[in-house]
């Protein structure tokens, strides 16, 4: 499996959620991150897809999106216990 074609996203996605954490006031980020897991959800389409090639698509695609929505749900924990 192509590693390098999943951890950008993953890197992508962790950025905006600290850019989220940092920007949203009050309760704002239960909005902006399931916009941004939505966002990276195409995202892994446009890279995979780019990539040409067949073996391994699928997995490639679940493993960036699940890796993406843990990482979102750990950014959800943590803003929710800090605030």
């Amino acid at each position: 499996m192509k590693m390098a074609s999943i951890i950008p996203v993953w890197v992508l996605v962790l950025a905006a959620a600290v850019v989220i954490g940092l920007v949203s006031t009050g309760y704002e980020y239960f909005t902006w991150l399931p916009i941004a897991l939505g966002a990276t959800i195409v995202l892994t389409f446009v890279v995979q897809l780019s990539l040409r090639t067949k073996e391994g698509f699928v997995g490639r695609l679940v493993l960036s999106t699940v890796g993406a929505l843990v990482i979102l749900a750990v950014a959800t924990a943590v803003l929710t216990l800090t605030r």
